[in-house]
């Protein structure tokens, strides 16, 4: 992400002028984008015209700058795009104000958001802005029989590939071992991964690395090996709360869940320092005991749009005294297994600095 330019306007509102870099920076911009926003960018409209020699051919395309009255904010990660929805608050063309239009944000298109900015708000961009320089990691899991291969993405972990074969004791059964190993170095190589995790129970990893690297000596150093006992999504689970991951990028959204939710478990277990579900994290805020708080970005963003379930609750407030307190806020993402854990704990959960009765 590109921050270009940032200016106060009327009513304590701010204007950021923004470059997205990546399907990252999209998902991002979806959690920070909320009904009542001001967003402007360049866009085509159909516009009917009303010429009695013309033909109607139904409107033609024409390009303008728009800025929209956010009604609604969409993420499409499988097309690449963010649809942002609302109303024409300002436009070149006066006949197209107030009617109805949709922004299809893509990388590497500039824009402006005009809005009251939270601080988490801002946490977030400039989370995007760091993460820019980080390297793109893949995960690859294998075993006898299968292997899986995962990119980390700031909104979560794709599985990018999936492929089994036939393998063990026996000439035929060698093939199909080798041509797991050559299907996976393939897909690894076509990936162009800055930085790859190769895991997996036992001794079939190294049988594969070697495979990858005489058939793509480049790869080399791009690979670290990490044991787990067991691949696919698991084994995924297992390289990130080992820490793997934050050894090729300094910091992981997804690695600081997994571990945020295992220290909440954990003290959930002992029924020592923990919180969970609107009520019992109010009542650790008044008492100024939470650490880390911990909140499901979509539960956020319906909060802060007048239509979620907690009643009587500023979930702004919330985050701001909880800061002001010398905790620390972590927004879940719900797209990965952290987030779920979450969810079903009601959306919002605390670890405590100590035991409230």
């Amino acid at each position: 992400m590109q921050l270009k330019d940032r200016h106060t306007v009327e009513g304590g509102r701010e204007r950021i002028t923004l470059v997205p870099e990546s399907l990252d920076d999209l998902w991002h911009l979806a959690y920070v984008l909320e009904p009542g926003d001001l967003v402007a960018g360049d866009t085509h409209r159909r516009i009917q015209r009303n010429d009695d020699q013309m033909r109607d051919t139904g409107g033609e395309r024409e390009h303008m700058f728009v800025t929209i009255d956010v009604e609604d904010v969409e993420f499409h990660k499988f097309s690449n795009r963010l649809r942002v929805s609302g109303t024409i608050e300002d436009c070149s063309r006066e006949d197209q104000l107030g009617l109805h239009h949709t922004l299809n944000v893509e990388e590497r298109e500039e824009l402006e958001v005009e809005k009251h900015w939270q601080p988490d708000q801002l946490d977030r961009l400039n989370e995007a802005v760091e993460a820019t320089d980080q390297p793109d990691v893949a995960i690859a899991t294998v075993e006898e029989g299968e292997a899986h291969i995962h990119v980390v993405q700031q909104y979560g972990v794709d599985e990018q590939g999936s492929f089994t074969a036939t393998t063990g004791k026996g000439e035929q059964n060698d093939r199909g071992r080798d041509e797991l190993f050559a299907t996976l170095a393939d897909a690894l190589a076509r990936m162009q991964a800055d930085a790859i995790i190769l895991a997996g129970p036992g001794f079939t990893k190294q049988d594969a690395l070697d495979h990858v690297t005489e058939e793509y000596p480049d790869l080399q150093d791009k690979i670290t090996m990490v044991d787990t006992s067991a691949v696919g999504g698991r084994g995924v689970h297992e390289v990130l709360k080992r820490g793997a991951v934050e050894d090729v990028q300094e910091e992981t959204r997804i690695a600081e869940e997994s571990e945020l939710i295992d220290e909440l478990t954990t003290q959930m277990a002992t029924d020592e320092k923990a919180a969970y579900g609107i009520e019992e994290v109010q009542k650790a805020v008044e008492f100024g005991a939470v650490e880390d708080l911990l909140i499901l970005d979509e539960r956020l963003r319906l909060e802060r749009a007048g239509e979620g379930e907690w009643e009587d609750v500023d979930v702004n407030e919330l985050v701001t005294s909880v800061e002001q307190q010398g905790g620390d806020v972590t927004v879940f993402s719900h797209e990965f297994a952290p987030g779920e854990q979450l969810r079903n704990l009601g959306g919002i959960a605390a670890v405590l600095r100590y035991r409230l009765d």
